[in-house]
């Protein structure tokens, strides 16, 4: 039985074993971990003087920042939980997340000053507190970030603290009705930051690449959690620019780049014919959705560095699974297989486990699966029936142990009664010359249920719908085909790249509706 600690006891590990290795370097300053531990200290003294306890629950609505992360750890370390929350939603969609989780106060940019009453008027006895150039404390509802540094005393807070604890509460995406809050203790957490940083060899030499949104749990655990843990060094960028990124892996020699399949793709575009020296990688991770074989493999071939892909969801504090690095053979296309402590299974509608190589639902359990869903208790009871978190992706395992994800339940498309998996198409059109973007949806078909949508952003004038139709006669079943072929000027993303399916099939329902 592995002994895990809590997330705060991670870092103060760190600090203790490693004080003067950086922790991190933002906008040209780097911090040691001996200075972070205590920077973390001041912030949560002040929390505590401020008059919030165990329980309470802190939002963040910052972008990547020094703030970002020493808010973090330091409500975690007076027992507070976390409420991350991405600063491009609208108002509407973080009032509705900030009601639900009741958090007592918001950490947000200096630019939301001015919304400030709005914001109190929505949510009475709430604090704010405010980064950036904020200057001295503003009034008694705002807060500035910097004043808590400043005046917050370095103490030992007397609350009883668990590894049970309730750390992070994460909202999902709600493509299908409300956002649903997943509730992650603090092992949920800590063993997948663990398992994550003893898998890749994570290390305190090791320096990370920190562009993926830190309110974004694959960000969360594999760059925060796991760098922590083994007392690596982030590198904070508080956006994604594919030139900044190539600019900085090189004159800092970084170790370890971690995003989503978009932003390989826009570093591979915005490469273009340069002298790019990634020489420093140990690794590339990819995850937050399926990255195309032909993407993958034109990167490992420009750049000669290895992407290692892993599966995860939020309810698991994200990863289940990741690409083997210990000398097993990887294999392109899959999920790898399941991390120490995680097991993973798939089953049919009954909730059996079907044969090897037959699609079915992947299930999961282990430490890292969440507590359930904040005041959700019917919703709970669904995802984790049968002791399993059910992921809702269709997946397969073969005869190794590996996994591939097929696609989203909810993204299959029924053609005259035959399962489509998106997935299969995109992969295709990807390997077609010119093909920058793909995305497959299913629309209403009054004959066949459904039918095949292929959404296209072409990198020249050279791709034509006729092209991309022969090419897939030749590689895919007549009825996986796509009937419809839309170019367009880009798809619909949200802040991480990964594209926002419901939003690209109501415009292409209405746009199909029109046009044909």
């Amino acid at each position: 039985m592995v002994d895990f600690i809590r997330l705060d006891d991670q870092l103060k590990a760190s600090a203790r074993d490693h004080g003067d290795n950086y922790a991190y370097s933002y906008l040209g300053e780097r911090v040691t971990y001996g200075d972070l531990y205590a920077r973390v200290r001041r912030i949560s003294g002040a929390l505590y003087e401020l008059g919030f306890r165990k329980g309470d629950g802190l939002a963040i609505i910052l972008p990547n920042s020094e703030a970002f992360l020493e808010m973090y750890y330091a409500a975690l370390s007076i027992g507070m939980f976390v409420v991350p929350l991405n600063p491009l939603y609208t108002p509407n969609e973080l009032l509705y997340m900030l009601q639900d989780s009741a958090v007592k106060i918001i950490v947000a940019p200096v630019q939301m000053a001015p919304i400030a009453p709005m914001v109190m008027q929505a949510l009475p006895g709430v604090k704010l507190i405010v980064a950036g150039e904020s200057g001295e404390l503003i009034d008694h509802s705002l807060i500035a970030f910097e004043s808590l540094l400043e005046h917050g005393a370095l103490m030992d807070i007397p609350e009883e603290l668990a590894i049970d604890d309730l750390a992070v509460i994460l909202y999902t995406s709600g493509t299908t009705g409300k956002p649903k809050g997943a509730m992650l203790t603090h092992q949920n957490l800590s063993s997948n930051a663990m398992m994550a940083g003893i898998h890749l060899h994570l290390s305190r030499t090791d320096r990370i690449i920190t562009v993926l949104p830190m309110f974004h749990v694959f960000s969360l655990t594999v760059c925060v959690n796991a760098g922590i843990f083994s007392a690596a060094e982030l590198i904070i960028l508080s956006r994604f620019s594919p030139k900044e990124v190539i600019k900085v892996i090189e004159e800092t020699k970084a170790t370890l780049f971690a995003g989503v399949p978009t932003m390989y793709n826009f570093i591979l575009q915005a490469a273009g014919d340069m002298d790019v020296d990634f020489h420093s990688l140990r690794y590339c991770i990819s995850g937050g959705a399926a990255m195309p074989v032909a993407v993958l493999t034109e990167f490992e071939q420009r750049f000669g560095v290895t992407v290692l892909e892993g599966y995860g969801l939020s309810e698991a504090s994200p990863i289940t699974a990741f690409a083997p690095v210990d000398g097993r053979p990887r294999k392109v296309g899959s999920i790898g297989v399941s991390l120490p402590m995680v097991e993973q299974k798939v089953f049919d509608a009954q909730d059996h486990e079907v044969p090897v190589g037959e699609v079915g639902e992947l299930v999961v359990r282990g430490p890292n699966v969440m507590k359930g869903y904040l005041g959700q208790p019917e919703n709970t009871k669904i995802a984790l029936r049968s002791g399993w978190l059910h992921t809702g992706d269709m997946a397969r395992m073969d005869e190794d142990g590996y996994f591939y994800i097929v696609d989203r339940k909810k993204d299959m498309i029924l053609v005259g009664g035959y399962n489509v998996y998106p997935r299969e198409i995109e992969e295709v059109l990807f390997a077609y010359d010119g093909v920058l973007e793909a995305a497959v949806i299913g629309v209403p078909n009054d004959n066949y249920g459904e039918e095949v949508v292929a959404c296209i952003v072409s990198k020249n004038d050279s791709v034509t719908a006729d092209g991309i139709r022969r090419f897939c006669e030749n590689r895919l079943a007549k009825y996986k085909q796509p009937t419809k072929i839309l170019f367009m000027q880009d798809l619909p993303k949200n802040m991480t790249g990964k594209v926002v399916r419901r939003e690209l099939r109501e415009h292409v329902v209405d746009l199909v509706k029109s046009k044909f």
